[in-house]
């Protein structure tokens, strides 16, 4: 059973792209992983509507940060927005922002089709 299906816009792609060949495998098993158990180790709430999608691979975390979409009456999605590596504590206010950006951005164009 899957909790959610993810999708990945474009930046969420160019990010896993840029990883080694390892790390990415990484991130994509954690993902489906996420998608199966909902375990918040993987995939947990930061702020408001976004959540992020956590990898560590050889010391390196990598984040894709990431919101729901529940308007779709067959599957609950996920959409990627972008992933960086963290490098401190906390994931910093301007990359929620940013994916906040995104998501707004992406329902507004669904709203107008």
């Amino acid at each position: 059973m899957r909790y959610f299906v993810t999708r990945f816009l474009e930046e969420a792609d160019e990010f896993i792209a840029k990883l080694d060949t390892k790390s990415a495998n990484k991130m994509f098993y954690n993902i489906d992983l996420a998608e199966q158990t909902n375990d918040p180790k993987l995939f947990k709430k930061l702020q408001g509507e976004i959540w992020e999608f956590r990898s560590k691979y050889m010391g390196s975390h990598n984040r894709l940060l990431a919101f729901w979409d529940k308007t779709e009456p067959t599957e609950t999605l996920v959409l990627a927005t972008h992933g960086f590596i963290k490098k401190d504590q906390k994931v910093q206010q301007k990359e929620i922002d940013k994916a906040e950006r995104i998501r707004q951005e992406y329902f507004n164009r669904k709203k107008k089709k």
